[in-house]
């Protein structure tokens, strides 16, 4: 059978198994066993007595089944791959300890008294659990249970506060460490520490345009972001301000005193001895813990002398939940980009501290570590059932032709360049609404990113154009962007759902899709700078 045919028999057919409720892997793998006999032994569906006499029936596990068994497994037996469960169980335990209720109350203390501070210090809160664990559901979640109920006590319009939550508790597929880029980078064969380093600029563009967009919103309109009444403790603005500079000291000293015993540790073991043709330690050698003990005798005169003691203990009252968070976050990305250790040691490492971190506050048990256990256990099952059934029929697919049919039949279309990539952009979309991210990138990478590399480089962009050896890293962070707007896009935006979860009886999900509309609006103006100005993912790569 041609692979025309084949191609639209598939793609018919996954609508319709998807649209009956199947699960995606379920349906994946029966349709890659499908695809296999229409391409390799079609006489099954016309004669299946004659079962045991063709390719894939005569000599069982040979040919195209070998081949897609060594995929499957090489897949799943990638050492990368144990940074998902990683991460997941860092999630959870993150949820269940109160580790970022008190980062909430901390940051809600230095931004209560602006106009929409109340979504500001969620959009912020939303960006620090994105780059503690990179888990949307988890996030999104927490968010309603910790924000919502705040911002509608105190008069918040319901769809900013419903948009904003949404939103920004899906900021963890765009900004590192993000489990879509891991599994990206796995199937594209691309450097996850180079689709980490390239997602953060627009990562945080992505966020700021949030904020952007809450602040101008409630100056425009004060109604939708009552200011609280004050409380009999709140500091006036310019004394809130030193209590945050003072704050900012103590942060400072510990962050360089840290690094200053780091930095004399590898001086006196004389590990950090200059080696020809090999890196020296990242922020380890003799003349950076001179810099990092200057910096922390400054930022302790700071804190004695300039803010006083008795201020810069109030300001570390103030702003004490912050320090697990960025503990945790210091531990994750600094060793990933410090060269201490690989994504899953990182992962592994940040597991150890949010537990330690859960000790010293006295949060740790046995019923703690099982919760988290059992919800990483369903989520990993889930991303590994969906993984293994979207690359089996990604790898039947391929076998049958298919990327290099779809490849010919956009690139032979009488379109610009860029007409190619907007065709692109508005499938991925589509298929967003409709379908998990992991079947995506599963299915519908291995087809377009040879596309995109066939396409004449220069005329990819407007205002420049990706370098050759940044292109799969470019795309991936385009296909995040996707992925971030997929998040809420009607009608099985999976933000939505994770909401309702926990959102008070009297608002539905139509009220819930109503409030992502102008959210949906800043996330597509984010993928279009993505589209208009390739380089901003190059901007911190080297």
């Amino acid at each position: 059978m041609d692979v025309g045919t084949i191609s639209l028999v598939l793609l018919v057919a996954l609508m319709l198994l998807l649209a009956i409720g199947m699960p995606l892997g379920m349906a994946s793998a029966i349709l890659a066993v499908l695809v296999l006999v229409m391409k390799f032994e079609p006489n099954l569906l016309t004669a299946p007595w004659e079962f045991g006499e063709g390719i894939l029936t005569g000599r069982f596990g040979t040919g195209p089944l070998n081949i897609l068994a060594q995929k499957i497994y090489g897949l799943l037996t990638d050492y990368v791959l144990i940074s998902i469960p990683l991460f997941i169980f860092m999630a959870a335990l993150l949820e269940r300890s109160g580790i970022a209720k008190d980062m909430y109350s901390s940051l809600n203390v230095w931004m209560s008294r602006m106009r929409g501070g109340i979504a500001i210090v969620t959009s912020i809160m939303a960006v620090i659990m994105a780059a503690m664990s990179g888990i949307i559901g988890g996030e999104v979640v927490l968010l309603g249970l910790i924000a919502l109920p705040q911002m509608l006590r105190l008069g918040y319009d319901q769809n900013l506060a419903i948009g904003t939550i949404c939103a920004s508790g899906s900021l963890g597929t765009m900004i590192p460490p993000s489990i879509v880029l891991i599994i990206y980078g796995l199937i594209t064969e691309t450097s996850i520490k180079a689709l980490f380093t390239a997602a953060f600029v627009p990562g945080f563009m992505l966020a700021s345009f949030i904020i952007v967009y809450i602040i101008v919103r409630t100056q425009m309109n004060p109604s939708l972001a009552p200011l609280p009444p004050p409380g009999p403790n709140d500091p006036p603005s310019r004394e809130k301000g030193a209590l945050f500079a003072a704050f900012l000291s103590i942060l400072g000293a510990g962050f360089s005193t840290a690094l200053f015993v780091r930095a004399a540790f590898f001086t006196v073991t004389s590990q950090n001895v200059a080696i020809e043709n090999v890196d020296p330690i990242a922020y380890g050698e003799p003349r950076h813990a001179l810099i990092f003990g200057i910096a922390a005798v400054v930022f302790l005169g700071l804190i004695f002398f300039a803010f006083g003691r008795a201020r810069s203990a109030r300001a570390w009252s103030m702003g004490k939940g912050l320090v697990a968070p960025i503990v945790v976050i210091g531990v994750v990305l600094g060793s990933i980009y410090g060269g201490i250790s690989g994504i899953t040691e990182a992962a592994a490492m940040g597991v150890v501290a949010v537990f330690v971190i859960s000790i010293l506050r006295g949060e740790a048990s046995v019923e703690l570590v099982w919760d988290s256990l059992m919800r990483t256990l369903k989520s990993t099952g889930t991303i590994i059932w969906v993984t293994i059934g979207a690359a089996t029929l990604a790898g039947a697919y391929t076998i049958a032709g298919g990327p290099t049919y779809v490849a010919n039949l956009i690139v032979s279309a009488d379109l610009p360049t860029m007409g190619i990539m907007l065709v692109m952009m508005l499938i991925l979309l589509f298929m967003g609404a409709f379908m998990d991210w992991v079947g995506i990138v599963l299915l519908i990478i291995p087809v377009f990113l040879p596309i995109v590399q066939r396409l004449p480089i220069e005329e990819i962009g407007f205002l420049g154009s990706p370098s050759p050896q940044h292109l799969s890293v470019w795309f991936g962070v385009l296909f995040c962007m996707n992925m971030q707007v997929s998040f809420l896009s009607p009608p099985f935006g999976p933000a939505a759902f994770y909401l309702k979860s926990v959102a008070p009886p009297h608002i539905s999900l139509t009220d819930i899709f109503k409030g992502f509309l102008p959210f949906i609006c800043i996330q597509l103006c984010a993928l279009s700078v993505l589209l208009i100005w390739p380089p901003i993912v190059e901007l911190l790569l080297d």
